[in-house]
């Protein structure tokens, strides 16, 4: 019937078309359902033959891939058309008329068959199509051309019976919107149906009727309808072909289903999913994996691009976490094989795969249809004798309970131990209510009802095609609540409870699209809305004096300009604007940092020296090398200890000497890795101290020598202050005096470990605060203290008769032990970060490499590689100096 504002009219190309008082078309796409076809009445002269009291809508349901996505309600606001089209699923509602296949309908005529098989009649201001697979076919039929292919489509199909409540799901919607005054007053949604076949070709074909005003379509013209339909519903498997045509007009989608895999980037922008993130399902697939301990499973994916990228991406996963495939197979998507031959040849391989498993868990990744699969692997194990029943079968939420008409008297628990994801659903209040009036006589305008009732209930209408098939005939008293749960669900599903959802989301967005428009509101009483929230949908023209300042600019005064004119300038690095016209830009909380575009705040990742990066692995390498070469050195000491060069150079300071630069070198280890409080502690004190001894060993070594000679000058005071004791004195004292200092340090204001934030821009170092800088430097000073007073004594020195003096060497080590530290200490200042203690940790090994060089490698050599001059008559005949110089020459 006509809404009572609306009037039938004829365009001038001689077109039917209803004019209304508020029409709006909003097109969607559900499940495999397109909207399209134009308004007729009987009153439209020259257009349609038949007698109609209501507009017509026909539908197609066609089986796809995918979807386009988009952010429906920017989308949808957008789009300011007077028409909507709204696409749905097939059910007897208030102000919806179900009509009847129109047979071989004359071209010429506004009813011309094109792809339907089944029509959804009803007069709306917004009309709601849908695409949807209620019917699959059983088989391949050789093409005659002798009638329309959609005609020869109904010679053999099935049913499936549970895509029928989903139609009923959308239809419920739009009778709730429809008598609801405060969703779109004065505004009737309707509703669009055809059916897909599962094939895509058809998905194509509906999708380009949907642009048309009659059931034929010109390709790359536009006939009839003068603007697109707001939105589209569609499945998962159906809405990436239509996304193909539809994105070109810019028709946003919604899909009940899990996202389909999108081609291009583009396509997202029209996209919106009801269900939820199949992230989440994976993540809880693992979990539950993991906590029954279940890790020697087997895989089955369904064949088709989603199922190709669980395998890839998801499964590749499992390992990490220690489980272990069996198999990873994969078995057909039912829907799409014309052949049901080809079907059951891959279940019975399939089975084949399972009988011979070992693993009692098989993880089913399938879609909606997968479920018929499943039951006829369940049928081919009874046939075989090798049930599969005794698995545990963990199914995706995707899979539905549904079934085929040839698997009706299947029992719904045919599997013993399987377990299923499911999606959040809540039962439709009203809905269960709804499904139960579903009658032939009370709804015979539906036209999905009838090929639903036959297969349901097995029985026939005396007017059926299939009275070759039941003997029974339908008293139309037959009962839905009588059916088993295997042929029909009564409570809501989670399909179609997104289903539901979907047509809502529509229509909260067109009501909102509606409510915007304050022109056609009246104002009662003195407040008004809100102008301040209002979402202008068209914005009045602007004058400024310049362009508003983008994100990540602010705006500064110009003072050659008047006062409404600013200008903008970029925001600073560490500060960010994330709104046009900021006065000033605002600073990132601690520890983050502004992006390049100075919109948004970024986490810094935290940072410091480790054992995995290139500069530290170097450092370590170098610190043993040297620590190796140490020990070596003093192995080669204490081995020929009582050789003349060794006892000539006063054994117990050599040996200390050697076994402090060992520590010193490995003490550079405590500066590499994750600092912690304990190695915060421990790590400045033991390079003070460690390099104090050995420094201490350098000066005690030279003030004996010097001390000796002098004392042997005759009336000399100096004799009282030889003795074995003497060198022991001088480096426990200079240790002392250095210990004193770091316990002072440690007593006050120690070391810990701390985060800087604001040295790097994009980093965090972690690192260990000396906390007192002054003791810190107290250390370095009292190290280079003892440092000047060794070179200095050691150049004093040099002089003396070489059989006893090492002075040379002692000056020369000295000499880059100064040079070295004297380099550090700008360099340390000027540098932050991990480079900060990279530059300490070279300047330790420098300096203790330094000494170890200069004053035991020419010991060495000889001892090693030049023994006879090892003996007490070459040293009292040539100096040490003369043998170092001999040995490097004949090197």
């Amino acid at each position: 019937m006509l809404s009572p504002h609306s009037s039938p009219t004829v365009d001038e190309r001689g077109s039917c078309a209803c004019s209304s008082r508020d029409e709006v078309p909003v097109g969607l796409l559900f499940f495999g359902f397109v909207s399209g076809g134009p308004l007729v009445t009987e009153e439209c002269p020259g257009c349609c033959p038949a007698r109609r009291e209501v507009s017509e809508v026909t539908a197609i349901e066609e089986k796809s891939t995918g979807g386009l996505s988009a952010m429906f309600l920017d989308a949808v606001r957008k789009r300011s058309s007077k028409r909507a089209v709204i696409s749905g699923e097939v059910g007897s509602l208030s102000k919806v008329f179900f009509g009847s296949l129109v047979p071989n309908a004359a071209v010429n005529t506004c009813m011309a068959l094109s792809i339907s098989s089944s029509e959804y009649i009803w007069t709306a201001q917004v009309l709601t199509g849908a695409m949807t697979y209620i019917q699959r076919r059983r088989g391949k039929s050789p093409v005659t051309f002798i009638q329309h292919p959609s005609l020869e489509l109904l010679d053999d199909f099935v049913v499936l019976f549970q895509s029928y409540q989903h139609i009923l799901a959308l239809a419920f919607a739009i009778k709730e919107i429809n008598e609801k005054p405060q969703i779109l007053p004065n505004v009737t949604m309707g509703v669009n149906i055809y059916n897909s076949y599962f094939s895509p070709s058809w998905i194509y074909l509906a999708s380009m009727e949907l642009l048309f005003a009659q059931n034929r379509f010109i390709p790359n013209f536009k006939c009839g309808i003068q603007n697109n339909p707001a939105a589209v519903i569609g499945g998962p498997d159906i809405c990436l072909h239509m996304a193909a045509i539809l994105d070109i007009y810019k028709i946003p989608q919604l899909t009940y289903g899990s996202a389909p895999i999108m081609d291009k980037e583009t396509q997202a922008v029209f996209f919106q999913q009801m269900f939820p993130n199949e992230s989440y399902q994976h993540k809880g697939l693992l979990q539950l994996l993991l906590y029954f301990r279940w890790i020697w499973i087997g895989v089955l994916a369904v064949k088709d691009d989603k199922g190709e990228k669980f395998v890839q991406e998801v499964l590749p996963t499992f390992p990490q976490h220690g489980i272990c495939f069996d198999f990873i197979g994969e078995f057909p998507n039912v829907a799409f094989y014309s052949d049901f031959t080809d079907v059951m040849e891959e279940t019975y391989k399939t089975h084949s795969i399972i009988a011979k498993s070992t693993a009692k868990v098989i993880v089913l990744y399938g879609a909606m249809e997968s479920m018929n699969f499943l039951k006829m692997l369940v049928q081919y194990s009874e046939v075989e004798d090798k049930s599969v029943k005794t698995k545990i079968w963990i199914m995706n939420a995707e899979m539905d309970f549904t079934s085929i008409s040839i698997q009706r008297d299947w029992d719904v628990k045919f599997l013993q131990n399987a377990l299923s994801f499911a999606v959040h659903s809540k039962e439709v209040p009203g809905f269960q209510e709804f499904l139960l009036l579903r009658n032939p006589t009370a709804a015979e305008h539906d036209g999905f009802l009838r090929n639903f009732w036959e297969h349901a209930f097995q029985c026939l209408f005396h007017s059926s095609d299939l009275g070759n098939k039941y003997g029974t005939i339908c008293t139309r008293k037959e009962k839905m609540a009588t059916l088993p749960a295997s042929v029909f669900e009564l409570s809501t599903t989670a399909h179609s409870y997104n289903v539901y959802n979907a047509v809502y989301a529509v229509a909260y967005a067109l009501e909102a699209m509606h409510s915007s428009k304050l022109k056609h509101n009246l104002i009662v009483g003195r407040r008004g809305p809100n102008l301040q929230n209002q979402q202008l949908w068209q914005a009045h023209p602007l004058s400024l004096c310049n362009d508003p300042c983008q994100t990540g600019h602010s705006k500064t005064k110009n003072e050659s300009r008047p006062f409404c004119c600013y200008d903008c300038h970029p925001c600073p690095e560490g500060k960010i604007s994330n709104k046009e016209d900021m006065e000033d830009c605002s600073h990132c909380p601690e520890g983050h940092y502004s992006n390049r575009d100075k919109d948004a705040c970024i986490p810094k990742r935290i940072t410091f020296l480790s054992y995995e990066e290139p500069l530290g692995i170097s450092l370590a390498t170098c610190a043993l090398s040297f620590s190796f070469i140490t020990a070596l050195m003093l192995g080669i000491f204490i081995k020929h200890k009582y050789t003349p060069i060794v006892k000539a150079n006063n054994r117990n300071l050599t040996y200390t000497l050697l076994v402090s630069l060992l520590l010193s070198f490995l003490c550079v280890l405590l500066f590499i890795g994750k600092p912690d409080k304990i190695v915060c502690l421990l790590r400045q004190p033991a390079f003070g101290i460690i390099f104090s001894m050995a420094v201490s060993c350098v000066l005690a070594k030279t003030f004996v020598v010097v001390l000796a000679f002098m004392a042997i000058k005759p009336g000399s005071s100096m004799r009282k202050w030889m003795g074995k004791g003497m060198d022991s004195f001088i480096v426990l004292f200079c240790c002392l005096i250095q210990t004193t200092i770091c316990i002072i340090w440690l007593a006050i204001f120690p070391p810990y470990p701390d985060f800087d934030v604001h040295s790097m821009s994009e980093e965090v170092i972690m690192e260990c605060n000396e906390g007192s800088v002054t003791m810190f430097y107290c250390v370095l000073g009292f190290l280079g203290f003892l440092a000047v007073i060794s070179f200095s004594v050691a150049f004093l020195a040099r002089k003396l008769p070489d059989t006893f003096n090492e002075a040379k060497f002692i000056t020369f080590s000295m000499l880059v032990f100064c040079t070295v530290w004297l380099c550090f200490i700008p360099t340390y200042i000027s540098t932050r970060g991990k480079y900060m203690l990279a530059v300490e940790i070279f300047s330790m090994i420098s300096s203790g490499a330094g000494l170890l060089m200069c004053i035991f490698f020419p010991k060495c050599f000889i001892i090693v590689m030049r023994p006879e001059l090892n003996n007490k008559h070459q040293l009292m005949k040539k100096t040490i100096l003369n043998f170092s110089y001999v040995s490097i020459k004949l090197l």
